[in-house]
């Protein structure tokens, strides 16, 4: 399950007489046809998406996004550093058996993408809930000052260490390797 923003261009059938006054487009984290039917009220049965383009997220303006829906010709918006970690904030909004609730959550990585993947795969393990159930409402990225959770604040230390395990002792040349050694390796060095 790979999660990323697209960009739809869907049309009711009732409204393909009046062609492009009915045309509804919309700039979601679309999995399903969620917001389709909620959003727009058009369902499976009387309407028929023409477009789905995926989008590569930027930290879009909300002055930006008008112009945005109304350019079809955007494929792809690049994000700026993606090969920096950074904290994300996602607020969502899921269906479990009991009813709807709201809940913030915390996620540290080098896209936004790959963040509102980790949110999915958290919310299957912890929470059983399936991602058509899931609606993003907002993202946005978090400065390390303003994160509330504990496990995105451990990574803020600047002296922060971890342990390497399993550190083999490899020959120096590969003329000094031998198949069969006489003794166990010793790993904890």
């Amino acid at each position: 399950l790979s999660a990323a923003i697209s960009h739809v261009l869907g049309l009711g059938l009732a409204a393909a007489a009046a062609a492009a006054s009915g045309l509804a487009s919309s700039l979601k984290w679309s999995l399903t046809g969620y917001f389709l039917r909620k959003l727009k009220k058009v369902k499976k049965s009387n309407g028929q998406v023409l477009a789905i383009n995926e989008v590569q997220p930027v930290h879009l303006l909300p002055a930006m996004l008008p112009r945005i829906l109304n350019m079809p010709d955007i494929f792809q918006i690049f994000e700026r550093n993606p090969t920096t970690i950074k904290n994300y904030g996602i607020w969502l909004r899921y269906q479990s058996r009991t009813g709807y609730h709201n809940m913030y959550k915390e996620y540290r990585d080098t896209t936004l993408n790959g963040a509102v993947e980790q949110m999915y795969n958290e919310m299957a393990s912890r929470h059983r809930v399936r991602s058509p159930c899931i609606q993003i409402i907002k993202t946005a990225t978090v400065h390390f000052k303003l994160c509330k959770r504990d496990n995105t604040k451990q990574f803020h230390n600047a002296k922060i260490k971890f342990p390497l395990v399993y550190r083999k002792v490899r020959p120096p040349t590969r003329k000094l390797k031998t198949t069969f050694k006489a003794s166990r390796p010793n790993l904890f060095m």
